[in-house]
């Protein structure tokens, strides 16, 4: 009798808890209700809706955790995630807005594992005339046309060398998201730092593979876990960069006339915007590391899922070639070099590249923190709270694209559908929208040009893995073959 006494204690103990704590939450909840702060659902205890979210980003379609919440409470909901409450929008207006208003009203929020990585002087953090002032530095430096020249050279170079080794394994496999991620960190690296192939070069390229691992993983420091081998990574790297920075300086000091920054560490060392105040030596470095994410996930990741949708879609891919073959007619027509401008119009190859990014979603959101409250379209982001920009939704949303799942560069060629909309981000937006979408454009392009007009390929069955960052399942396996010998590109059904 004392042993089911004391069952239903605990039975009752829990069940006033818990109706206790149902109770406290719907309080809250019709107090934010009150304020306009958007509907949405909490979630369980401590795990909030951390689960279904992660859950999702394992599916073929990423977009349902944002879809099943959009159709209960509308395209600006609440949840919590990752034990914090935050403000999800899948709007494109509201994104806009979030984006546009960077450091007076928001400011970046990110995962424990990259704010531990990057540090606080990183510039996914910084705000304010620090940013601006990086961010201006690097954005006018790939704009000039001296680099424009110079880096289409170095691209094309690269792609031509990568390629031509390709002949070798005509019988055998290429795995193109590791032949993309080659080409791709080589290109960065020697516009960032200055070093060309070799052995300080396949150096860094392993440091750094370590320290990506921990971006997205469990915020724990412990010796073995992900991120205590990607901070270790980090220190390594850091050390490396910090003597290329110093040995520059000592070079540029000797030197009588400064002239045109070869690198991003001319750039950063150079104080070419005139201020009086030089970057700290330690700041440069993280930065310039920092700088190299894209040659080691995002272009190459690009690359990769513009060849297996190309793979997918002969139509596409005859318009394409069509269109790179009559550039490469004229250049040998004319006895001509290709040029940054030569690349980058040709319309159809744009096409496939921003349809690439729009359905690959390779940057996802952005995750803002409010610093005071503030209403959006009428819907109230209280100050301390997250918000995520959903680039996702966006990109997938029936109202902006026609068969939002199906690969059609021509869609672009339509009235109303421009780069430039408010639902078209795959760069991001405001203040921090990416100084190099143009650099990434032109090596995809390039890229792009040199396959379609040197190999024909028979893509295996592959998948795309969207969780924790955009990957093909199996490196995206072909089977090459020199143009001249398959007239035809073929998808090898399994």
């Amino acid at each position: 009798m004392e042993e089911k006494a004391e069952n239903w204690i605990w039975i009752c103990m829990v069940t006033v808890l818990w109706l206790i704590y149902k109770m406290r939450k719907k309080q809250k909840e019709d107090k934010e209700r009150e304020i306009g702060v958007p509907r949405g659902n909490s979630g369980w205890p401590l795990l909030g809706e951390t689960l279904d979210f992660i859950a999702s980003g394992y599916t073929s379609r990423p977009v349902t955790f944002m879809e099943k919440r959009k159709s209960l409470y509308g395209n600006v909901f609440k949840s919590n995630i990752l034990g914090k409450g935050i403000i999800v929008s899948t709007d494109a207006e509201v994104n806009k807005v979030v984006l546009q208003n960077n450091g007076d009203v928001f400011i970046p929020c990110y995962p424990k594992s990259i704010t531990e990585l990057f540090g606080k002087n990183s510039i996914l953090q910084m705000n304010g005339p620090v940013h601006k002032r990086l961010h201006g530095l690097i954005g006018s430096f790939l704009k000039s046309p001296q680099l424009k020249a110079r880096i289409t050279r170095d691209i094309e170079a690269s792609v031509r060398h990568f390629l031509s080794t390709w002949l070798e394994k005509q019988h055998s496999v290429v795995y193109l998201q590791d032949e993309a991620k080659k080409i791709s960190f080589e290109v960065l690296v020697k516009l960032i730092l200055g070093v060309d192939p070799g052995e300080e070069l396949n150096l860094l390229k392993n440091e750094f593979e370590e320290l990506t691992k921990g971006l997205i993983c469990l915020p724990i420091k412990l010796p073995g876990t992900t991120l205590y081998k990607s901070l270790k990574a980090k220190e390594r790297l850091k050390r490396m960069v910090e003597k290329m920075v110093e040995e520059r300086k000592l070079s540029m000091e000797k030197k009588e006339e400064k002239g045109f920054p070869n690198d991003a560490i001319d750039v950063l060392l150079g104080n070419a915007d005139g201020a009086k105040q030089p970057l700290p030596y330690d700041f440069i470095s993280g930065n310039l590391i920092e700088m190299m994410i894209p040659g080691e996930e995002t272009v190459p990741t690009a690359i990769t899922l513009a060849v297996k949708f190309l793979s997918d879609n002969p139509v596409a891919l005859h318009r394409l070639l069509e269109e790179n073959l009559e550039l490469k007619q004229q250049k040998i027509s004319c006895c001509e070099d290709y040029s940054w401008t030569d690349y980058l119009s040709m319309p159809f190859t744009q096409n496939v590249i921003s349809e690439t990014l729009r359905l690959a979603n390779i940057i996802n959101a952005v995750w803002r923190k409010s610093l005071k409250d503030v209403k959006i379209k009428g819907h109230l982001i209280p100050k301390g709270w997250c918000v995520l920009a959903s680039f996702t939704s966006v990109h997938m949303d029936e109202e902006n694209y026609e068969n939002p799942y199906n690969f059609d560069p021509s869609r672009w060629e339509k009235v109303g559908v421009a780069v430039t909309s408010n639902t078209f981000t795959p760069f991001g937006g405001g203040q921090r929208l990416c100084p190099g979408l143009e650099l990434s454009r032109l090596e995809i392009s390039i890229f792009l040009h040199h396959l379609v007009t040197t190999y024909r390929w028979v893509a295996e069955k592959d998948e795309i893995v969207y969780f924790p960052t955009v990957k093909m399942k199996n490196k995206l396996p072909i089977n090459i073959m020199p143009l001249q010998q398959n007239p035809l590109i073929q998808t090898k059904q399994n």
